[in-house]
């Protein structure tokens, strides 16, 4: 996905839920610290931005995107690309402190919609925490393209609650093989 995408969905998503402030919780977050031309190829092939928001109403406001603009609607069938709703608690593993470090992004062609986006870091450990393979892949191509600092994700790591000790442990090797790899 490309920012003019990405600003299209924001359009989208703020209008269905009548909300300008959208969290990005997915690996689309990126686009709100680099251009699509900074980044590498694995980290902007998804199609798809999870949504979510703030608030009251956090949960009524992602099933309205999620059933206006998610894969297989009118408008996935018609620009090729969507948004999905989620709810960020107890979904999404993130480190302490991640709300103070949020990166919001907007453009002319988001209005009224602007992207909270998650820091770098934070995001590489909500997917690291998650562990599927195309997450796995997205983190992989960011420190490979010294976008991200593996001493500063796993720092946040070891400061995220909801992951348990054995899955830290793992992530951390993981981290540590993809880094040495450079």
């Amino acid at each position: 996905m490309r920012r003019p995408e990405l600003a299209h969905l924001l359009r989208a998503a703020s209008t269905v839920a009548d909300d300008p402030d959208i969290l990005l919780v997915g690996s689309q977050s990126i686009l709100g610290t680099y251009d699509e031309d900074d980044l590498p190829e694995a980290a902007v092939g998804s199609i798809e931005a999870d949504v979510a928001f703030f608030g009251a109403g956090a949960a009524e406001k992602a099933d309205l995107v999620d059933g206006a603009i998610c894969e297989g609607s009118g408008f996935h069938q018609m620009y090729g690309y969507d948004a999905q709703g989620v709810e960020i608690d107890g979904l999404v593993a993130l480190p302490a402190g991640w709300r103070d470090r949020v990166v919001v992004w907007r453009s002319h062609l988001s209005a009224p919609g602007r992207a909270h986006c998650l820091e770098r870091h934070d995001l590489a450990v909500a997917k690291l925490a998650a562990f599927r393979e195309k997450d796995l892949e997205f983190v992989a191509a960011l420190i490979r393209a010294r976008l991200l600092d593996p001493a500063l994700v796993l720092e946040r790591l070891a400061d995220t609650p909801d992951v348990s000790a054995p899955h830290r442990r793992r992530v951390t090797s993981w981290v540590r093989a993809v880094s040495s790899t450079d």
